[in-house]
């Protein structure tokens, strides 16, 4: 890995979702560097038990977060009081040439001590010959008081430059920091 350099950083607070468009404010998602990082602080939902997740875009004005893509998920548990753990693919948390928003955390709690953090790599968005491939590591505090690690990994299924990423939660809006890196 080269030398992370800081984009831009967005919080929300309250925030039904955060976007990074190239081109607008001092945002860069282009050949500039051939690998991007967002580094996810402090994700909370404010509704319970719901997914943190992202997309990206591939057109340059309306920006419909919809690009095909197809993914794996895995997730590592360990409950508060010791009492078991579990390492399991999720095959319903797996996009297969879909469009669909990706998960990045499953069931994070809303409570003043639950939220995510995490790390998604994206490589080469602005190369129009190949797909574009990422990966990604969350911990989360889950709703059920267990520590959640999720390993998601995969590619967007197209050859045209990508735009645009947007992180969400699955329902309801969410407090938190993102910031853009990109690594050269």
């Amino acid at each position: 890995m080269g030398i992370p350099t800081l984009i831009k950083t967005l919080t929300a607070s309250g925030d039904s979702s955060l976007s990074f468009v190239d081109g607008t404010a001092d945002v860069t998602l282009d050949s500039t560097y051939d690998e991007y990082m967002f580094v996810c602080t402090d994700i909370g939902p404010a509704t319970d038990a719901t997914e943190f997740q992202f997309n990206m875009s591939d057109d340059t004005s309306s920006h419909s977060y919809d690009i095909i893509k197809t993914t794996t998920f895995f997730f590592a548990e360990h409950t508060e009081g010791g009492s078991g753990g579990a390492v399991a693919y999720q095959t319903s948390r797996d996009l297969a040439q879909a469009t669909g928003f990706q998960d990045l955390c499953v069931d994070v709690g809303n409570g003043s001590d639950e939220s995510s953090a995490g790390i998604l790599h994206l490589f080469s968005p602005a190369n129009t010959t190949y797909v574009k491939h990422f990966y990604a590591r969350f911990n989360e505090y889950h709703q059920n008081n267990l520590s959640g690690d999720c390993h998601i990994s995969g590619y967007f299924n197209t050859t045209a430059a990508l735009t645009a990423i947007q992180f969400k939660m699955a329902s309801g809006n969410f407090d938190g920091v993102i910031q853009m890196y990109g690594i050269s």
